[in-house]
């Protein structure tokens, strides 16, 4: 009986670690993303003219590259990269649309991400 009571809490440890473990991955690398995006946005060298402003395809090339670090696979088409000039100052806004698959073992679904560089 005892045997059986330990194979049953395994069972239900993994049944309800696995679906916690992706999700939380899958939160963990688009938190780390936007984090990535909003140091990205902030240009702090291109302010202070230690480096050149980069291109709107530079920022979108960037951010799949940073999205591949996270095993997150983006598209060009999945990036908005928005400037805003007013007088000597400009914002960047980058933002991408994204889903990722959750595969569990009787259901799968997708889960949809939108980071973006607002700070909040």
């Amino acid at each position: 009986m005892q045997r059986l009571q330990i194979i049953l809490v395994i069972a239900v440890v993994i049944l309800v670690g696995s679906p916690v473990w992706q999700i939380g991955a899958w939160e963990v690398a688009n938190m780390n993303l936007q984090e990535e995006m909003r140091d990205m946005a902030s240009q702090a060298g291109a302010r202070v003219g230690a480096v050149a402003p980069s291109s709107d395809e530079d920022l979108s090339r960037s951010i799949i590259l940073k999205a591949k670090d996270h095993d997150i696979e983006l598209q060009p088409a999945q990036i908005t990269v928005r400037r805003t000039i007013s007088g000597e100052t400009s914002t960047l806004y980058l933002a991408a649309d994204y889903t990722v698959p959750v595969n569990l073992l009787f259901v799968s679904f997708s889960l949809h991400f939108t980071p973006n560089s607002e700070q909040r």
